[in-house]
């Protein structure tokens, strides 16, 4: 099924694709679905089978919703558990989303969960965002968006960090030396390559270059429409880490490994056009290049990026990265040009105004992030919120002036709560995400809080 949910390719059409398959030798095709922790889930399948899933669409069983990034089953899940049986999850493939792995031999789809006669799917991620944006749509706004991603590299392999307790990591290359020539020059071939795969998958980078850190890397994906930008995030976070385990390599997306080192990143540009094209953000009267509809977008991220924290930092890890000085906002401010604050303004003219979310982790599920900063602009244009006055010079000096609504949740337990509680969040992203999306992280609090580690043992062990 195509993107826009008309059922099958034609008979001829579907004919000459499955002979241009197996012209260049392929036998199957690689199905990927996103889960709510953003994981991509899929399969390999025969061509017949796949000419089925075109014509018809397809199940997956339904548990990728009903456990955790372990595998591990939630215990108290509501729409689906050892009380629903696990039946399957209809879905469909997206037709548009067609990339060709080149080492494997075979095309790679996205596929996209359905509910009961193909409407939309209430916990899957893509549809939630492809909601949001329907939402912009019938306003007559369209959203262009593109992510960029911090990332650490190791000489290790799924094995070594394992047996080594995930300490003492040989990072890729040592030092502090960032948008360093002689390390992307001594590591070209590795530079050279990820930006060619991700040229061949269609999700090509604008930029990559090292960060401050032993073995970090920053990658700037193009920007795309709203939908296939979160797409090309989504496949970017898995292929990258593909691209570098088949060099005995590992790369994480954590949201901060080490409390040595800054947190990883996932910011997110976004600005919104009309039909036209036209970039709506932007006024050329405004000394600042912002338009009144931008200004009300910002105030309604301000407004309410607190309370849909918890989809930009979803994981426990994620809150060691929102601390005062470490290159991460702790409230929701904002300023023109302040990588200080939580929302950078970018006066760009006509082709490029925008806003930079610099709230998200590396380790947010990039449907979720588009989802959570297209509702947030949507109730602030509704709203006619007004933005309070920008920061100039360090945001983290004034955050504590700020009301106790502009500061963010400190933890993951905080954070799923007040989400719980968001009309906003109910409103754009549906009550049935809401209750399965606080009930996953909760979950996630509860298995962190029954674990021993070490720290533990050594502050307790003896001396207690």
């Amino acid at each position: 099924m195509s993107e826009s949910g008309k059922t099958g390719t034609g008979d001829a059409a579907l004919r000459e694709r499955l002979a241009a398959y197996r012209e260049r030798g392929a036998s199957r095709v690689k199905l990927a679905l996103t889960d709510v922790d953003g994981v991509l889930r899929g399969k390999y399948v025969g061509l017949d089978k796949f000419a089925g899933l075109l014509e018809k669409g397809g199940g997956f069983c339904d548990c990728v919703f009903g456990w955790d990034v372990d595998d591990q089953l939630y215990d108290q899940g509501r729409f689906t558990g050892w009380h629903t049986g696990f039946p399957d999850a209809r879905y469909r493939l997206l037709v548009d989303s067609e990339r060709w792995l080149e080492e494997e031999g075979c095309p790679l789809f996205i596929g996209e969960f359905v509910g009961e006669h193909e409407t939309d799917h209430h916990l899957c991620p893509r549809t939630r965002l492809r909601t949001v944006l329907g939402s912009l749509a019938e306003r007559g706004l369209f959203m262009r968006a593109g992510f960029e991603y911090e990332f650490f590299v190791f000489r290790e392999t799924p094995h070594s960090v394992r047996a080594k307790g995930y300490r003492d990591l040989t990072p890729l290359t040592p030092g502090n030396f960032g948008y360093s020539v002689l390390r992307a020059s001594s590591e070209s071939d590795r530079f050279n390559g990820l930006m060619d795969l991700c040229a061949g998958l269609r999700m090509d980078l604008e930029g990559l270059h090292c960060e401050t850190g032993p073995g970090v890397w920053e990658a700037a994906l193009k920007v795309a429409d709203g939908l296939e930008a979160a797409d090309r995030a989504s496949l970017f976070k898995t292929f990258s880490k593909v691209f570098f385990q088949k060099q005995d390599c590992m790369a994480t997306f954590m949201a901060k490994w080490s409390m040595d080192y800054p947190g990883q990143s996932g910011h997110f540009h976004v600005s919104l056009l009309d039909d036209k094209g036209t970039n709506v953000f932007h006024d050329p009267e405004d000394p600042e290049g912002m338009s009144g509809l931008q200004r009300r977008a910002l105030a309604g991220l301000q407004q309410f990026l607190p309370d849909l924290l918890v989809l930009l930092a979803p994981t426990i890890n994620s809150y060691t990265r929102l601390v005062k000085g470490a290159w991460a906002p702790t409230a929701s401010t904002w300023g023109i040009e302040n990588r200080t604050a939580a929302l950078r303004v970018i006066p760009g003219g006509p082709a490029a105004q925008r806003l930079e979310c610099r709230v998200p982790g590396a380790d947010a599920n990039p449907y979720l992030v588009a989802a959570a900063v297209g509702a947030a602009m949507l109730a602030g244009i509704e709203g006619d919120y007004d933005p309070m006055d920008p920061v100039s010079g360090n945001a983290y000096d004034v955050e504590d002036e700020l009301p106790d609504g502009l500061r963010f949740p400190t933890g993951l337990r905080q954070a799923a709560e007040r989400f719980a509680e968001s009309g906003v969040a109910r409103q754009f992203l549906g009550e049935a995400f809401v209750d399965h999306f606080v009930m996953t992280r909760l979950w996630e609090c509860r298995e962190r809080e029954r674990q021993l580690d070490s720290w533990q043992l050594e502050r307790y062990f003896e001396i207690i």
